[in-house]
């Protein structure tokens, strides 16, 4: 009986053991990120936040506009000025009704250059406006003149009726030569034919190449 009450007394103190563990509340586990952990760590950036200052923000650089370019307009190019034609008194020569001398005139010519001024001079040994002077370059043409350094060269094509006598042919020379060297800076005379120079203009007298102021007695 004693040993039941025994074993009765051992198997209740054990059951109040058992139940008084399983009672006990059990620790909660650490918060990893405890109070503390953020309490530090906010304090932590409170102090950056206070103490370090902001590293500047680069401010990008104004752009620059460009100052518009200046349109150049070119100068309008002036035409060249044509020079105005001039006015001038000279001698020609014709011959009589006759042909036996040269009959001198005084005619007026305009020109712009010194070309024009010799062919305005030769072309009035082609025509004249009275009966009793006839010219002797009427029939002859001009293909061209030249004037250089002191020498004009005259290129004429002779048809069979622009022929003349040994007088006349003698005249003609005359007439164009005295004409030419009234200019003083007129030396020396050549006459071409149709581009060639001849030993006579029209068969009779000879023709000298060129015709210079002291073979005329200039």
């Amino acid at each position: 009986m004693n040993k039941k009450l025994t074993y009765a007394g051992i198997a209740a103190m054990l059951l109040l053991v058992i139940s008084g563990c399983g009672d006990k509340p059990t620790a909660a586990p650490a918060d990893a990120s405890g109070p503390d952990s953020t309490s530090v760590s906010s304090g932590a950036e409170g102090n950056n936040a206070g103490n370090d200052t902001p590293a500047p923000t680069a401010t990008p650089a104004a752009t620059s506009t460009p100052e518009p370019t200046a349109t150049v307009t070119p100068a309008a190019t002036e035409a060249p000025a044509v020079p105005e034609k001039q006015s001038l008194k000279i001698k020609t020569y014709y011959t009589d009704l006759q042909q036996t001398d040269l009959v001198p005139a005084e005619v007026s010519i305009t020109f712009k250059d010194a070309k024009e001024k010799y062919t305005e001079a030769f072309k009035s040994l082609q025509k004249s406006d009275k009966a009793d002077q006839i010219p002797l370059w009427n029939k002859i043409e001009l293909k061209s003149l030249e004037f250089s350094n002191g020498q004009i060269v005259l290129d004429i094509h002779k048809p069979d009726e622009a022929q003349l006598g040994a007088g006349g042919e003698s005249l003609a020379i005359s007439a164009l030569s005295q004409m030419f060297f009234q200019f003083d800076e007129v030396k020396n005379i050549d006459v071409l034919v149709d581009g060639e120079q001849v030993e006579s203009l029209m068969g009779h007298v000879d023709l000298v190449h060129p015709i210079t102021r002291e073979n005329n007695g200039l």
